[in-house]
């Protein structure tokens, strides 16, 4: 039982890890983007983020404390949250150093939540395969064993069948020779040859 073997390409291994960042820079590029078009100093602006941030917040806080406790949803209202908060304050403030704070502290949690998911993941990962390591041992086993069965059971009816073979050959040589007398071997439960006349005993082809 052969698992096939998949290669996975470097950018496809690289691009989870790099995902993180790459939202966070992201977020903080259009957050500056914004800023040079006017975002600067607007009141209205940042009060709307500052309120669509809370708002994202407090839906992560009740997703975790809900009766099913969704912590994707959670993870997904919170990241949600801080997205905004970053924009805003990469689109309100004067310098560049906040928003890279930010976007430092960020990144710095996303990478936190990430390497917690991808740990979980990773054991499930070792597990299931774990899982598939024993299955094939088995079937390995269990098709081992079968194979051993069959080569005895050919084996023994090879040994059967040249034993009758002999046997018969010896049971014809020994009707020809004089003073044969099958009936004991009928008694014993062996079928009769064929073509030899049930004779007297000591009739077998001849006097002494």
């Amino acid at each position: 039982m052969h698992q096939p073997l998949v290669v996975h390409h470097p950018l496809a291994l690289l691009a989870p890890r790099a995902a993180p960042a790459l939202a966070t820079t992201a977020v903080l590029v259009l957050g500056r983007i914004w800023n040079a078009h006017g975002a600067e100093h607007s009141t209205g602006d940042a009060a709307l983020m500052a309120l669509l941030a809370t708002g994202a917040a407090a839906a992560g806080a009740c997703a975790s404390l809900g009766r099913a406790g969704d912590g994707v949803l959670a993870g997904t209202a919170f990241a949600v949250a801080g997205g905004l908060a970053l924009a805003g304050v990469a689109g309100y403030a004067d310098g560049i150093w906040l928003p890279l704070l930010l976007w430092a502290l960020a990144t710095a949690v996303a990478y936190a939540l990430a390497a917690r998911h991808w740990r979980t993941a990773r054991h499930e990962r070792l597990a299931h395969e774990r899982r598939l390591t024993e299955r094939r041992e088995e079937h390995g086993h269990v098709e081992r064993v079968e194979a051993l069965r069959a080569h005895t059971a050919v084996e023994v009816a090879r040994e059967s069948a040249a034993y009758a073979t002999a046997l018969a050959e010896a049971l014809t040589t020994r009707a020809t020779l004089p003073g044969y007398d099958p009936l004991p071997l009928t008694r014993a439960g062996l079928p009769p040859l064929p073509g030899v006349r049930d004779l007297p005993p000591g009739d077998g082809g001849g006097g002494r």
